[in-house]
């Protein structure tokens, strides 16, 4: 269950409305035939109204939903984001009608630094070699790809399900005319962190009904779970050089290329262990230190209003064994329902039997990446804190030993040559 804007509305819309009550029919509906008359319609609804820029209207009925109706408000956003991120379409090529069904895709790299890790304008002759790899070793026969001539960070990425939509349908067209897009003028800044996400996005259009990626080809049906990992085994092999040039300074890993919402959910929650061990080692480092010389610190954060104790995120500070300076801090936001009592099952592709079991909590997650990096002293604080932020600089505060929330600041001797970074 993914949560929704901190914006309400009060007054619904008749449109807001309308998507309300077919989501609720969806969800009530007794047949697949039933689901799928709903859904047709539900679907028809949502692409007038995102096509046509009408964000707000979506996101009333989604906000009236989480209060009164979770499974309903479950099924709009499952919707919404299909809608969003694919469609069908139908096209004229050489006096025939040609129905296609387009994809817009999320290819993640996660990335690590001490200095600073790029994003913006991608170069032609490094935009040609990705496009190539990516089409070779991911893409099905017969189908066509655009790539974004921009490597975007998480800020930079569309902010509304209207922007998503208005982006698959402009690569898409790209794709089918064999033109490159035309380069975004301007993206927004993005804050710089030790470890962070970038994204290469992409429209895949393939013949209606037919398959998108190689692994959904009929001759690996048999195997596809092999061909999946196989297809990111050569994108990783293949492009990682590529995408170096453009991260330089950068330890990078490249993730595999999924449906837009799906791709950037699991980077989200990739990222965060990678970001723990760049601070540890960012730390160490500067301070020329042990891991065993550091201590962690990790409370709870939430919003005031939010319900029963709600957790959205945890913070971890870091701070020398010796005092309780905050010097640095890492956060680990929660995603779908992850909370005290564990890992759901939607998160849980590639876990054991025992994980199953006796799923980790987030908190016991944050523990063992920090003992493996070598940070053995970790107080864990067990009030749930409103999150706050620095008034001058807008960075995360941090609680330190003593459960006072205070800004993270590096000491004056450490060493020179790195970036600042919150």
């Amino acid at each position: 269950m993914r949560r929704p804007s901190k914006d309400s509305t009060h007054k619904l819309s008749a449109d807001s409305q309308r998507l309300i009550t077919l989501a609720q029919a969806l969800g009530q509906a007794a047949s697949r035939i039933e689901e799928r008359n709903w859904e047709r319609v539900l679907d028809a609804q949502l692409h007038k109204l995102l096509r046509t820029g009408h964000q707000e209207t979506v996101d009333s009925a989604l906000n009236s939903l989480f209060s009164v109706d979770l499974p309903a408000y479950d099924i709009l956003m499952d919707s919404v984001e299909a809608v969003s991120e694919s469609d069908s379409i139908v096209v004229e090529v050489d006096g025939e009608s040609r129905e296609y069904d387009i994809l817009l895709v999320a290819a993640p790299v996660l990335a690590w630094t001490r200095f600073s890790i790029a994003s913006g304008q991608i170069p032609a002759d490094i935009l040609n070699t990705l496009s190539a790899h990516f089409s070779a070793h991911l893409l099905a026969d017969g189908t066509h790809m655009a790539m974004s001539s921009t490597l975007y960070s998480i800020d930079q990425l569309p902010r509304t399900h209207a922007e998503a939509y208005s982006k698959v349908h402009k690569l898409a067209q790209a794709a089918l005319k064999g033109q490159a897009l035309k380069s975004e003028a301007k993206v927004a800044e993005t804050a710089p962190f030790l470890a962070d996400t970038r994204y290469l996005m992409v429209a895949v259009v393939a013949p209606h009904n037919g398959p998108m990626f190689r692994w959904q080809m009929p001759a690996h049906h048999a195997a596809q779970a092999e061909a999946r990992r196989d297809a990111l085994a050569a994108w990783t092999t293949q492009a990682t050089p590529t995408v170096a040039r453009l991260l330089p300074g950068c330890g990078i890993e490249l993730l595999l290329p999924e449906a837009y919402y799906t791709g950037c959910r699991e980077a989200d929650k990739l990222i965060r262990p990678v970001s723990i061990r760049a601070a540890v080692h960012y730390l160490t480092h500067s301070l020329d230190c042990e891991p065993s010389d550091l201590r962690a610190v990790i409370a709870g954060f939430g919003d005031e209003s939010a319900p029963d104790g709600q957790i959205d995120e945890y913070r971890v500070a870091f701070t020398r064994r010796s005092d309780s300076d905050v010097m640095y801090g890492v956060v680990w936001p929660l995603y779908g329902q992850e909370d005290e009592e564990g890992t759901p099952a939607e998160g849980l592709s590639g876990t054991t039997l025992a994980d199953l079991l006796k799923p980790r909590t987030p908190v016991e997650e944050i523990v063992e990446h920090l003992n493996a990096a070598g940070v053995s002293q970790v107080k864990k604080l067990g009030e749930k804190y409103v999150a706050e932020y620095c008034d001058d600089c807008g960075a995360p505060l941090f609680a330190d030993p003593s459960g006072e929330l205070v800004h993270a600041e590096m000491p004056e001797d450490a060493a020179t040559g790195t970036e600042h970074f919150h």
